[in-house]
């Protein structure tokens, strides 16, 4: 098989590539070309935002190609109208952020969608992605996969969920851990992403897919209790209940990340229903894999991971941190935070 991956070096885009290596297909990227090609990958030139930036794509044949675009859909227009006669199946990385918002808890594929264009210079995110579907579609009919993905976690994340858990477990201490415990949360590993891409377009499946592990499997204290057991931290979770930490003024999902509050939000971002998918051959690896391997890859980076330039840092101060769990009783915290000033 002969794969195209526009991007490739990053999170998602490197998880394709990597996949497809050890197939032993043909892969070949187009981008920027700012760091170094993976060993055994055709590497072309070229920046989507410039008009002349698929040039060296002409002339050029493979059987997939794969998308991860997240932003002006024209961009996603234009590749797929130039690739439209020398590619076979257009994989394009979407979104679940592509629904109408809120959507109920066992939302599918039906659900109703954001109204966007494929002619879009510039989009806030959901539109951007649901612009770049239809792009797809327009081009390559029921040769286009949709693979709307939830929240993606695994190595190489530039994003800096899973990253700051696992910083924040190896600190040590107290740590405020955002109840209920039991409180669901969805996930795809990037590489079971791609894993589910490659194989259902190489079988000739099209059409959008919703990418997450199902709604009630993994919980809030299965990722920190991952985390502490990844890091081999002795830090001790404290949970607090969602209403103190929203009086508090902490941001659910960027303060916190992956956390959402019970409500309508929660079962927007958190209760998919990817029954769909797994039919297809979805499959999800053991919540503990993942975040062990995103530890073991932040430990071959020195604990830096890299970040996304155009997201904002994610986290929780300790400052605040400390004030919540003071105020609810854990003091030890406080105390650590004083004699370390």
């Amino acid at each position: 098989m002969r794969l195209l991956v526009l991007g490739g070096t990053d999170f998602v885009g490197r998880a394709f590539v990597d996949d497809a290596l050890e197939r032993g297909w043909h892969v070949t990227t187009l981008n920027r070309q700012t760091r170094a090609p993976e060993l055994g990958v055709e590497s072309l030139r070229g920046n989507r935002w410039e008009s002349d930036g698929l040039a060296e794509l002409k002339g050029g044949r493979w059987d997939i190609v794969v998308d991860t675009w997240s932003w002006a859909p024209v961009a996603v227009r234009d590749a797929a109208a130039q690739l439209a006669d020398s590619v076979d199946r257009y994989v394009y990385v979407s979104s679940r952020s592509v629904y109408e918002s809120p959507l109920p808890a066992g939302a599918t594929e039906s659900a109703p969608l954001v109204e966007s264009s494929p002619d879009l210079t510039e989009a806030e995110y959901p539109q951007a992605k649901r612009g770049g579907e239809i792009a797809a579609m327009e081009h390559f009919g029921d040769r286009a996969l949709l693979l709307r993905a939830g929240l993606i976690l695994g190595p190489n994340e530039n994003i800096g969920r899973l990253p700051w858990w696992l910083g924040r477990a190896a600190r040590g201490g107290d740590i405020l851990a955002p109840g209920p415990a039991d409180l669901g949360i969805q996930y795809v590993d990037a590489r079971d992403l791609a894993a589910f891409g490659l194989d259902a377009a190489a079988a000739g499946l099209g059409g959008p897919f919703d990418i997450v592990s199902p709604p009630t499997a993994t919980t809030m204290s299965d990722l920190l209790g991952a985390c502490l057991a990844a890091t081999g931290s002795d830090a001790r979770l404290h949970w607090v209940d969602p209403a103190v930490i929203l009086d508090a003024g902490v941001e659910p999902w960027t303060q916190l990340p992956a956390w959402l509050p019970p409500g309508e939000l929660h079962d927007t971002l958190h209760g998919s229903d990817p029954s769909k998918a797994l039919a297809a051959g979805l499959r999800i690896r053991p919540l503990r894999e993942t975040v062990d391997d995103t530890w073991s890859w932040l430990q071959s980076l020195g604990g830096d991971a890299p970040q996304r330039e155009d997201r904002p840092r994610l986290g929780l101060d300790p400052e605040v941190e400390a004030r919540v769990l003071a105020d609810q009783g854990f003091a030890d915290r406080v105390s650590d935070l004083q004699r370390n000033e």
